[in-house]
């Protein structure tokens, strides 16, 4: 996709500015229409040294994709938006987002004014928003086997992820959920040859520093440094003075001094941000202490909240016994699995912790099933949070219908831009049902239809069958939360689309450096 400059008068210039960016975003939008619902199929993705990637996973596909259009990338950046927020529902955004620009777009060239169109979609928007949430089931018990079934939409139908997700959850509890900065996802590890299981505890992605040091400890006194276990250095230059050998001598004889008070307090475990110097390896070895370096600094945040401990500097090492003592953690039990090449920290003193362990038989899929677990686990998430409501599509078409019931009430041309979102409302079932293998405008009617004549507003598809079928009874059920920021997100970047009148290519920063003021355009480029 490669952006064009636009000319012409005014007014061509207006509508080349639409047209080119709803192009933009039609083949975004078709590049993830074909991986949503069930029957959806994989896009690979190979990039110029012929690396692979098999996702049907939506912000994946997005995020790998080589695009350079200004408008394409605005949707890519609504749909990352989705996936940071709530952590699924990004195909369902980007698909809705086209069908918003093309529709508006659309109604444009009928002689809508753009004013009104977008006006139109924000009030949709935001009517949608209302009935989404009237809609809205909670979770009153987290044990509800409705959020095994929310686990397995969001998991692709992985019914092994979506236990070990349940099971996560229910493990964590209802409290833990709910805090604001938790994040289920983040518990979620995926390895090659590695078994489904789910554990209280941490996995640091890493090996003890040497085979010489124990590989289990049980009772353990951890100490985790923020920093590298190594001596404090001085410059090239000081070195070259006798002042400065002596302080370098100084410095060696204090770090062994340190590490030797790592022994003596009993510590049992060491884990270290970045290197160890080999004087404290082989002094920690001797003391039958498991040394970890290098560690992410993620899993060494996580790796102190469960044991309790306190990250320290390496200058920390200084202070007396007795103030070290209180930085230090505690875990039942720390191992090795050489088999996986991971250690793991099991009943740790502080935060309580999960971890989901995810096998995968070959490392090309590792990272697709990490993905599809990561989704499950924030659908899961979500719903516990802000409930639930029909999937499949079925309750955005429950939207549409309530929404155009509001267009007898508009006045104006704005009603125009209502229309919009209710074409979009229905975008995802008809993707959905399309991908099945089945007629989408028919389907659809055959909804609102079913909907309309029940008084239901479960009611969707069954891709299995091709039936009207209660969604909710046949466990297609979606987290309301991924579905309001889904709303959000494709109106947001609709309107920003559609409100832009005009493109002007932006000169290189310091491309005019050294010219003179009023100098010479190249041929055939506009003065601005």
């Amino acid at each position: 996709m490669n952006f064009k400059q636009s000319g012409g008068n005014e007014a061509d210039e207006s509508l080349a500015a639409l047209m080119t960016n709803a192009s933009a975003v039609r083949a975004i939008a078709a590049a993830v229409q074909g991986t949503i619902g069930p029957k959806g199929l994989d896009t690979m993705l190979v990039d110029r040294f012929g690396e692979v990637i098999i996702t049907n996973d939506g912000v994946t596909i997005l995020d790998k994709m080589d695009v350079n259009h200004p408008a394409a990338k605005m949707v890519i950046n609504i749909a990352k938006a989705q996936q940071h927020e709530v952590g699924d529902g990004t195909t369902t955004a980007t698909i809705m987002a086209g069908a918003l620009v093309n529709e508006g777009v659309g109604q444009v060239l009928r002689g809508v004014p753009v004013a009104r169109v977008i006006e139109g979609i924000r009030l949709g928007i935001m009517l949608a928003q209302t009935e989404m949430t009237k809609r809205a089931k909670a979770f009153k018990d987290i044990k509800d086997p409705k959020l095994s079934s929310i686990a397995m939409v969001a998991g692709r139908e992985n019914a092994d992820i979506a236990d070990l997700v349940v099971q996560a959850a229910r493990l964590i509890g209802r409290e833990k959920l709910l805090e604001a900065n938790y994040k289920l996802s983040d518990i979620i590890v995926a390895e090659e040859n590695a078994n489904n299981e789910v554990f209280l505890g941490v996995i640091v992605d890493k090996e003890r520093m040497s085979k010489e040091m124990p590989e289990q400890v049980a009772q353990a006194t951890v100490l985790i440094i923020d920093d590298a276990l190594e001596p404090e250095e001085l410059d090239n230059e000081a070195l070259g003075t006798e002042a400065g050998f002596r302080r370098f001598r100084e410095l060696q004889d204090e770090f062994e001094l340190n590490v030797r008070k790592i022994v003596e307090l009993g510590v049992k475990v060491v884990m270290t941000d970045r290197g160890v110097h080999a004087r404290a390896e082989e002094i920690l070895t001797d003391g039958q202490v498991m040394v970890v370096e290098r560690v992410a600094a993620n899993e060494l945040r996580r790796v102190a909240e469960h044991v309790g401990a306190r990250t320290i500097k390496r200058t920390g090492l200084r202070k007396e016994l007795a103030e070290l003592q209180k930085v230090l953690g505690y875990a039942e039990k720390v191992y090795e699995d050489e088999k996986l090449e991971h250690v793991r920290i099991m009943g740790g003193r502080g935060k309580p912790a999960a971890t989901i362990l995810v096998g995968a038989a070959t490392q090309e899929v590792v990272g697709e099933r990490q993905r599809i677990a990561k989704d499950a686990a924030s659908s899961v998430q979500a719903a516990v949070r802000g409930g639930y409501v029909a999937g499949g599509g079925a309750v955005e078409i429950a939207v549409a219908r309530a929404v155009e019931k509001s267009r007898s009430s508009l006045k104006g041309m704005s009603a125009y831009g209502l229309d919009c979102v209710v074409s979009a409302l229905k975008r995802p079932l008809a993707h959905i049902v399309e991908n099945a293998g089945y007629n989408p405008l028919e389907k659809v009617e055959n909804v609102v239809a079913a909907q309309t004549e029940r008084k239901s507003d479960t009611l969707g598809i069954d891709c299995e069958t091709g039936e009207v079928s209660d969604m909710i009874k046949v466990g297609v059920i979606d987290p309301t939360p991924v579905k309001l920021h889904a709303l959000k997100a494709a109106g947001e970047v609709a309107t920003a689309i559609l409100r832009i009148d005009t493109i002007i290519r932006k000169k290189d920063e310091g491309e005019q450096a050294g010219r003179p003021v009023g100098g010479d355009s190249p041929a055939g480029a506009p003065d601005y």
